[in-house]
């Protein structure tokens, strides 16, 4: 398998319990800019130099990556397989499911 979807909780759950990981928001800045999840590294899958910025990542990290509904994440995901990246977690409905979901029981 190239990547893993998982649901908002468990991409939280996985990410904040792991100490090798690296959180990336594939969006862009307009949308960062209406939230997002702390500690993120911003790298806009539709600007030009996305293939450069992820060639200067270690390949030792795991990745979790999300966007606003787990689609250019999840193409993210897909495009990092390939250059060698082994632990890929994409957020599966993105920041559309995460905003419905409810953390009370978290």
């Amino acid at each position: 398998m190239a990547y893993q979807d998982l649901g908002p909780k468990e991409f939280l759950a996985a990410y904040n319990s792991s100490d090798n990981a690296i959180l990336i928001d594939v969006r862009t800045a307009a949308e960062i800019a209406d939230g997002s999840i702390d500690g993120h590294i911003a790298i806009d899958i539709q600007r030009p130099g996305f293939t450069e910025k992820v060639a200067e990542l270690p390949k030792d990290k795991a990745y979790f990556i999300y966007c606003r509904s787990g689609n250019r994440s999840g193409q993210a995901c897909r495009y990092m397989a390939t250059q060698g990246f082994e632990q890929l977690y994409n957020m599966k409905g993105g920041m559309l499911e995460l905003a419905e979901t409810d953390f009370g029981d978290a």
